[in-house]
């Protein structure tokens, strides 16, 4: 018997605010940066069945390889799953994205039966590794980007395994950090056992294990009918990433999209074979991809659970950059090659459904700094995620100033300048919109930033760059024009150094300026179509000058 509509709906929304909430906690809790101010984390609710029953909206690439995680703790230890036992996984190659993103896995219990899973996914200022900032450009295989945790049980029967935090700990260059962010993913997943319990103490057990299925089997029905409504026929769509920093250029993501009826089928078997640099992205990165170029073209009201995801079907080949073999390493794949992963999808379904596609979004160039604080004395890891690029431009509008990059979608935050130099040794001269960055259009893109980041440190420091998009920029759809690419440099003792996408060990001076000028989104539609009052805002507000860069279609 089917439960009735609004018990489905308020059920529903309650697991959405359930994963809310766990990300508020989170957001309060965490001591690093990375999580506490940039809010590169997310949440998720499972089901017993390991499906997807509800994510709150922060970092959509992570949420989608959470069913690998989920079926790799459970098949681990299968028949050894108690309450009170919470686990961890990090491992690519055992379900998870990349290295630095820490995964922990709380199965709740009523009485001695599982009934959800409370998920906390968050990115770690440092994972070990043979170098600072969890990102290693020189790495050539994985266990140069960090500690690899396989399915990890912390916790047993209510009872912390000090031994194996101990081990963990040790094994990164911050450990107090690293422990109190592990707390708060621990205390975040916590909250949503508390909730999810008092829900089934609510409704009843049976009736919301029968309501998650009727929600996903709604969120399927919203999804293929919203792809129902586009043309049949074989589409192709390619992008290209800068280089794997170890001698590959120009590695191609090739997506071949079957759309019939209200099914997609996803062929990504052309790409680019495996490389040598941490461009390669493990599968359920790569299925993560997908779900969120799916996400990204279906009615943003359709919740993103399991059901959602089901019109589609992936195919690959081993040994190429999207499913690579093991031990390669992956760690950049969430950034790139995840995004060009959707942007082969997107633009391939450019002539299938016009009106939901969207142009390039800015891609990633991250700078991680290790030093000294002279303040205090004390080490620092710090993480560029100021400067964000620009959003891509769609039907709805122009793109979002400064929104960041596209396997983001708005989800990370720059933070507050004022925090950042409160605790760390650094001054922001100038930070402020990149003018005429963005591509033109009907919609023209988001606008990237300019940044001048002075280093006040007493010491030498070393930076590792992890990024793209430095000779590849944000694309133009429907006649819409690309933005412009990343430049970033580094001044110091009266010399400049263009900064490559991916270095390691770089050199930084006491006094060192960042001359930082980021992406400009892509343009949607004829630039010939565009308003005149449109033009007028643009120049009124400096996002234009007086004279527009002329880009290429």
């Amino acid at each position: 018997m089917a439960t009735d509509p609004i018990t489905v709906s308020v059920i529903q929304h309650r697991l959405e605010s359930i994963v809310q909430e766990m990300g508020e906690a989170m957001l309060r809790t965490a001591y690093s940066q990375i999580l506490n101010s940039s809010r590169d984390f997310s949440t998720a609710v499972f089901d017993a069945e390991g499906r997807l029953a509800a994510q709150a909206e922060h970092v959509p690439i992570h949420v989608g390889a959470l069913p690998w995680a989920v079926a790799s703790v459970a098949d681990f230890f299968k028949g050894r799953i108690a309450p009170g036992d919470l686990f961890l996984l990090n491992d690519p190659y055992h379900g998870n994205n990349h290295l630095p993103d820490l995964t922990v896995l709380l199965p709740v219990f009523v009485g001695d039966r599982p009934v959800f899973w409370s998920i906390n996914r968050a990115h770690q200022h440092d994972i070990g590794g043979a170098t600072h900032g969890a990102y290693n450009p020189g790495a050539t295989e994985i266990w140069q980007e960090g500690i690899r945790i396989t399915p990890l049980k912390l916790y047993d029967r209510g009872t912390l395994r000090d031994d194996v935090l101990e081990m963990v700990a040790t094994n990164v260059r911050h450990p107090r950090d690293f422990q109190g962010d592990l707390r708060a993913m621990m205390g975040s997943a916590r909250i949503g056992e508390r909730r999810l319990l008092k829900l089934v103490d609510e409704y009843g057990l049976a009736t919301v294990r029968e309501t998650v299925g009727e929600i996903l089997d709604g969120a399927e029905r919203q999804s293929r009918e919203c792809i129902r409504g586009w043309k049949d026929g074989v589409f192709a769509g390619e992008s290209v990433l800068d280089d794997d920093g170890h001698g590959f250029r120009d590695v191609h993501i090739r997506a071949t999209v079957t759309k019939k009826g209200d099914s997609l089928v996803v062929d990504l078997s052309d790409s680019h074979p495996q490389v040598t640099g941490f461009v390669n992205s493990a599968w359920p990165n790569t299925m993560s991809a997908v779900h969120m170029a799916l996400a990204y073209l279906i009615d943003p009201r359709t919740p993103k659970n399991e059901g959602t995801f089901r019109p589609v079907t992936v195919k690959a080949k081993e040994g190429t950059v999207v499913w690579p073999r093991p031990p390669a390493p992956v760690t950049l794949s969430t950034n790139h090659c995840a995004q060009e992963i959707a942007e082969a999808m997107i633009r391939a379904l450019a002539r299938s459904c016009p009106d939901r596609v969207l142009a390039g979004w800015s891609r990633r160039f991250r700078i991680a700094i290790s030093g000294v604080n002279p303040r205090n004395q004390r080490k620092f890891i710090w993480h560029l995620f100021h400067a964000r690029g620009g959003g891509g431009a769609s039907v709805a509008g122009d793109g979002w100033e400064t929104a960041g990059e596209g396997q983001a979608a708005g989800g990370i935050k720059f933070g507050s300048v004022e925090v950042a130099e409160t605790r760390f040794p650094l001054f922001f001269e100038r930070h402020e919109f990149r003018p005429d960055s963005a591509g033109d259009g009907q919609f023209r893109g988001g606008v990237g930033s300019v940044l001048e980041l002075r280093m006040e440190t007493t010491e030498p420091a070393l930076g590792n760059t992890a990024g793209d998009g430095v000779r590849h920029s944000a694309y133009g759809v429907l006649g819409g024009r690309d933005g412009l690419p990343h430049r970033y440099r580094m001044i110091a003792r009266g010399k400049t150094r263009v900064l490559k996408t991916k270095e390691v060990g770089v050199p930084i001076p006491p006094g060192a300026v960042f001359l930082v000028e980021s992406m400009g989104g892509g343009g949607y539609g004829p630039p010939a179509r565009r308003l005149r009052e449109a033009r007028a805002a643009d120049r009124a507000n400096g996002f234009v000058s007086a004279r527009p860069r002329r880009g290429r279609a």
